[in-house]
């Protein structure tokens, strides 16, 4: 029986060439874009769970309020004293490690010297909380050396070549030699942070000791815990209010002023959106819609298949009723549509696994990963392969093996017309169809477009032609900076230098208690604010513009020590009502006391997901890490002459370091890299909802054309025009596109209008119906184009042979 079941789907795929390509085509490029998102959703929810404590591993966050209970600033960051106080309070805790950043350290090898970005420092039990396994040395002992070091085999190569690490020793920014006790394996992917370098952190706390890890303040430190099993971390919530009250230097006074969380390692990479992370994190609103474009894609697919099986249900109507008076039962013929259906899933599956081949290199290059078909995980995605395709066939099989199955065998064989041109349910499906594609398109024009106001908003600076260089406190650029800056600004494509401790681009995460003062009396702000260290030059190099009174001068020595600058907002926020009110006022921020000498204009120093908040100016050389160059370019070749340049002074003043810079508009751009990925995304995706969808029409173009043939040859008898033909045919389809026009628009709306409130700055969802028309008229016009390709065919036959057929 089965196999007489294969024999009559494999000849019906042969008879009827066209419709088969077309469903086969339309499934595997429908089953291809499941199976690639399915890949990239299943990487993104696997993150973290690698380790082998997983659920049981927490991180602890930091979150700070305003005097109304708002959130002033929360992060994935705490002091570096919080670890050990909570491991020692809680005897659930049965381990607790910290890991902290060691900068841009220089690393030295003999006579070769790199710049790293990915040199941490942990404490040395982090390998029995996580599953980092050492490929050699001994996990126990690793970092229990201050003066030790664990690298990647990665390193090991750039560094060692093929000689044996251990033992080996690197001078860490020309201050102490570490040796290397380790080397552990590459760490996957899907983790929320990798290492090339895990020094101990014993190291800096021998270095800074209390005055650092003693300290409240400084909130710079991964802080991980590892429960015992099974234990309920409500409890442990539950008794952190009364935690910080006994270990916080303010004591009960900081209760309501700030908390502790905890977040569970796995819910990390989708569900942290924190003003620090280790790395930028997913976000799981963005796995919900990669899903739930895979899904409509293989249900358009699918409606194809159902569409193009019940229009063309009369040419098997016969077949069945044969069938049924020698006996078949309706149950035997729906198992033989199904699996007729489920075979023609399985051949499309082939192909799609060749298009997912394909597609690979691509989609990973923009989606930022390292997906494979053939991976670890290979049971996996066979299975999830197999399951695809299976749930195809039933869904694409069902409702025609229902609807063929039903047909009376004595209607069937006195000749009477089974099956119609027009159909509701075949209607209702084009529609679907239309709707999801339109969607998606207006989707990818509201992504398009809030991404171009990114881009072209004025932020109240310029961020254009200005190279943002890295230096260390305390360096010798540092100590030579006016020298350097005179230097530099002798060149004549350089407008302007200014040193910073952060840049625009960046987080503004430094912030102190500020106060304001009226003679003895002093009164604390009730909101944070934000300090930006800056020196003299900063504000006019980046363009910005002063609101009221001044910016700092050197003419004014007082300014390095007394003097603060305001933006807009924090003066808003103090209740002054204008900028000139706060010029002069007297000022306290954290051990400083001034005046304010001016206010500057409100500007975006962070992404536009983030509202302006408070700012602070304040003179401080001592933590400047940056320095910003404005060039005055007219030509390329203007700002490739400057950057060697500066390359040339850079060699100068720090011989040792590697040239490195980059542009403050590109780092803006790098802010919205994950609405790019989405907008590629429903870029690729709508127009291949659009293919899929119209490969259906077509087939249905064709079948209608077919079923109406003497009709039309009639109507060309009769003094039809082609037009008139053309316009018989497509004014049913131009009709239900129509209609999926008018259900797709306020979906996509309601959509896209969630989408947005993503960004505290955007574009306003009502003056974008130029972009839903665009999306309509798209999606009709390549409606018409497929029909009419059709219906031309159909209307430039010959009218004789036309009344010849049937």
């Amino acid at each position: 029986m089965l196999k007489n079941y294969l024999k009559i789907a494999l000849r019906n795929l042969l008879k009827y060439k066209v419709y088969s390509f077309i469903n086969v085509l339309g499934l595997a490029v429908g089953m291809a874009s499941c199976i690639l998102i399915l890949l990239y959703v299943r990487d993104e929810l696997s993150y973290d769970r690698h380790h082998e404590h997983a659920e049981q591993i927490y991180r602890v966050t930091r979150e700070w309020f305003n005097s109304d209970g708002s959130t002033s600033l929360h992060l994935g960051h705490v002091a570096p004293p919080i670890g050990p106080l909570l491991k020692n309070d809680f005897p659930d805790i049965l381990q607790m490690a910290r890991i902290n950043s060691g900068g841009n350290p220089l690393l030295r090898y003999q006579d070769q010297v790199f710049q790293e970005e990915r040199f941490y420092f942990a404490d040395p039990n982090i390998f029995e909380i996580f599953t980092l396994p050492l490929l050699h040395g001994d996990p126990k002992q690793a970092l229990a050396d201050p003066n030790s070091v664990v690298l990647t085999p990665a390193m090991a190569k750039k560094y060692f070549g093929s000689a044996e690490p251990l033992g080996k020793v690197i001078n860490f920014n020309q201050q102490v030699d570490l040796k290397v006790t380790g080397v552990m394996q590459e760490i996957p992917a899907n983790s929320h942070f990798h290492f090339d370098f895990l020094g101990s952190l014993k190291l800096p706390e021998q270095i800074f000791g209390e005055r650092e890890f003693k300290n409240w303040s400084s909130n710079n430190y991964a802080t991980y815990l590892l429960f015992s099993k099974n234990y309920s971390t409500a409890n442990f919530l539950q008794a952190i209010p009364a935690f910080i009250g006994r270990h916080h230097p303010d004591g009960e006074k900081a209760i309501p002023q700030t908390t502790l969380h905890l977040q569970r390692l796995t819910d990390i990479h989708l569900h942290s959106q924190l003003d620090s992370e280790i790395e930028a994190n997913g976000n799981m609103m963005y796995v919900y819609i990669f899903a739930a474009i895979a899904v409509f894609l293989l249900l358009i697919a699918c409606i194809n298949f159902m569409n193009l099986a019940t229009a063309r249900s009369a040419n098997r109507a016969r077949e069945v009723g044969l069938r049924k008076v020698v006996g078949a039962e309706r149950q035997q013929l729906i198992k033989q549509f199904l699996g007729e259906t489920v075979v023609l899933a399985f051949i499309a599956l082939l192909l799609a696994v060749v298009f997912v081949e394909l597609a690979l290199p691509q989609f990973n290059a923009f989606a930022g990963k390292e997906l494979a078909l053939r991976s670890q995980s290979a049971l996996f995605i066979f299975g999830s392969l197999l399951g695809v395709a299976l749930f195809v066939g039933i869904v694409a099989g069902s409702y025609p093996a229902f609807f063929l199955s039903h047909f009376q065998p004595v209607a069937v064989l006195k000749g009477q017309k089974i099956g119609s041109t027009k159909s509701r349910f075949r209607s209702m499906l084009v529609v679907f169809q239309f709707a999801i594609s339109i969607i998606l398109i207006v989707g990818m024009g509201v992504v398009y477009n809030q991404l171009e106001y990114c881009r072209t908003k004025n932020l109240g600076l310029n961020k254009e032609h200005i190279v943002v260089l890295p230096v260390s406190a305390g360096e010798e650029i540092a100590r030579r900076y006016p020298d350097m800056c005179n230097q530099l600004l002798q060149h004549p494509h350089i407008a302007g230098v200014a040193a910073s401790k952060r840049v625009p681009s960046g987080r503004l995460l430094d912030s102190s208690g500020g106060r304001l003062l009226d003679g003895e009396k002093s009164t604390p702000l009730e909101f944070r604010i934000a300090n930006v260290r800056v020196d003299h030059n900063f504000i006019p190099t980046y363009g910005m513009q002063m609101a009221a009174g001044r910016n700092f001068s050197t003419a004014f020595p007082t300014d390095s020590t007394e003097a603060f600058i305001l933006n807009e907002t924090a003066v808003k926020k103090i209740g002054w009502a204008a900028p000139e009110t706060a010029v002069d006022k007297p000022f306290e921020y954290g051990n400083r006391q001034g005046r304010i000498i001016g206010v500057v204009k409100d500007f975006n120093y962070e992404s536009l997901h983030q509202p302006i908040t408070p700012i602070v100016m304040l003179i401080a050389p001592s933590s400047f890490n940056t320095v910003s160059v404005k060039i005055r370019a007219n030509r390329p070749a203007d700002l490739a002459a400057t950057l060697d340049f500066l390359k040339q002074k850079w060699q100068e003043y720090r011989p040792d370091f590697p040239f490195q810079y980059s542009f403050l508009d590109e780092r803006y751009e790098r802010l919205y890299q994950s609405e790019h990925r989405l907008g590629q995304i429903f870029g690729t995706f709508s127009l291949l909802a659009v293919f899929i969808a119209c490969l259906g029409l077509f087939g249905l173009a064709s079948y209608t054309a077919e079923q109406r043939t003497k009709e039309i040859g009639i109507r060309k008898v009769l003094g039809a025009s082609v037009g008139n033909i053309v316009l018989l045919l497509s004014k049913e389809f131009t009709r239900l596109v129509t209609v999926a026009t008018f259900v797709s628009w306020p979906l996509a709306y309601y959509a896209m209008n969630r989408w947005l409130q993503e960004f505290a700055y955007r574009i306003n969802l009502h003056q974008q119906s130029g972009t839903f028309l665009l999306a309509a008229a798209l999606a009709l016009a390549i409606a018409l184009l497929t029909v009419s390709f059709q219906s031309i065919k159909a209307a430039l036959g010959n009218p004789i042979k036309a009344l010849r057929y049937e």
